[in-house]
Parts: structure tokens; C-alpha cells; sequence
């Protein structure tokens, strides 16, 4: 092949029309996103987008919106139990999942219903 995909840019998750401000809570003061600016041209469709590290996520606005219910972006977490102590303060449920070994991980409903993992690895006592 003559090219080579380098990394993941960007995610995008759908929302419903008007749904900006639940996304800058949720996205943005419970997970501690950074809001960064949209290009004016695109502006008019809705929608806001967040980074953290050398990644972004964008919210787009959907007017048939449905949530995804299986596809979802996954997120490295460092302390997943200190993560899950912040969530529950915020009284946003979980469910932990164990079913892979070395990883910790939890599914989180956004406030849209679009499924995100969390997940953490963890150290394994040597075995012989």
C-alpha cells in the first residue's frame, strides 16, 4: 500500500436538536473535556466539539436522532475507581464489565443514550 493511516483524529457522537448544553455538562464538566471552537461554516448546523490530549470529540447534531446502542468509542482512564467515585457523584450510573482479562472497564449512557466505555488496564501478579 502507498499509505498508512496515521491516527484517529476525531470521534463523533450523534445528538438530538438542542442538546448543546446537556452535551457541554456532560462532556465537558463531568468528563472535563475542553470545548474548542467549531468552524464558522459549521457553526449553523449545531452541534459543539471537545478535545483532550491529541484527540477531539464532536457532538453532531442529528435531526432523526437514535442512539447508538452497541457502536461506541472507548476511553483509556487512569484510577477507573476514582472515575467511577466522580460519576456516581454526578449520579450517573454505570455497568462494569470484567470480561477481559487485565481490564478494568465500565459502559456510561451519555445523557443522548449513545454507549462510551471506559477502561483501564490493570497489573497481573506474575504467574508461572
Amino acid at each position: 500500500m502507498t499509505f498508512t493511516l496515521t491516527h484517529i483524529d476525531h470521534i463523533q457522537l450523534a445528538a438530538p436538536p438542542n442538546s448543546e448544553s446537556e452535551a457541554r455538562h456532560f462532556f465537558g464538566t463531568v468528563l472535563g473535556l475542553t470545548e474548542v471552537k467549531k468552524p464558522e461554516s459549521l457553526k449553523k448546523r449545531g452541534g459543539v466539539w471537545f478535545e483532550f490530549g491529541s484527540y477531539q470529540l464532536h457532538i453532531g447534531v442529528e435531526p432523526t436522532f437514535s442512539p447508538a446502542k452497541k457502536a461506541h468509542p472507548g476511553f483509556h482512564v487512569k484510577n477507573l475507581p476514582a472515575f467511577k467515585d466522580h460519576l456516581t457523584s454526578f449520579g450517573i450510573s454505570f455497568i462494569e464489565d470484567k470480561n477481559i482479562t487485565g481490564v478494568e472497564r465500565i459502559y456510561v449512557t451519555d445523557p443522548f443514550g449513545n454507549r462510551m466505555e471506559f477502561l483501564e488496564k490493570v497489573n497481573l501478579p506474575f504467574s508461572n
